[in-house]
């Protein structure tokens, strides 16, 4: 099985960290894995993205044109990845601030309404685990346990005291996904 997914929005979102996250889970579960972001003065406020691959096989190139699954958190990201998503692929999006939402008829289209949800319930630092709770109910890939070692590997020792709120956010946002 192989997934090809590209992860944007703003700086600040948690874009790479989600990826970065997602990649680590990957590893955990013994799978071959790409990382690769993509960002400059964007990591302060513009647009940032990350391409992730999950395979059980060897992977030929990080670099894509199409992609399995795209994942969303701001206008220009959709306006900018929405057409290179393979016919009967999956893209998620998370509506707060959209002017325009997927147009796509082959497509299928998932709100997470994670921003909202975050704000509203003080949970602003979990939000990409919000987004990436749905993103596993609809393909999971990778575990939550396995999720939870790569949260464990890829944040500061520091942080570890919020892997349980990580967690709860990852089984809220299962919960909040919504097809549309």
């Amino acid at each position: 099985m192989k997934q090809e997914i590209i992860i944007a929005g703003f700086g600040g979102q948690g874009v790479l960290s989600l990826g970065k996250i997602l990649a680590y889970s990957g590893l955990m579960q013994g799978q071959e894995v790409s990382w690769l972001p993509s960002y400059g003065p964007e990591q302060r406020g513009g647009t940032a993205n990350v391409t992730v691959i999950l395979s059980d096989e060897k992977i030929s190139s990080p670099v894509l044109h199409s992609y399995d699954t795209v994942i969303v958190l701001n206008q220009p990201s959709l306006d900018k990845f929405e057409s290179r998503l393979k016919p009967g692929g999956t893209l998620i999006f998370d509506s707060n601030g959209f002017t325009r939402f997927p147009q796509r008829t082959d497509i299928n289209v998932y709100r997470l309404d994670a921003t909202e949800y975050s704000v509203a319930n003080n949970m602003t630092k979990t939000m990409n685990m919000l987004i990436l709770g749905g993103f596993l109910k609809l393909c999971p890939i990778v575990t939550v346990e396995n999720v939870m070692k790569g949260l464990k590997k890829s944040l500061p020792e520091r942080h570890h005291h919020l892997l349980g709120a990580n967690e709860q956010a990852i089984n809220k946002g299962m919960e909040l996904i919504v097809k549309l």
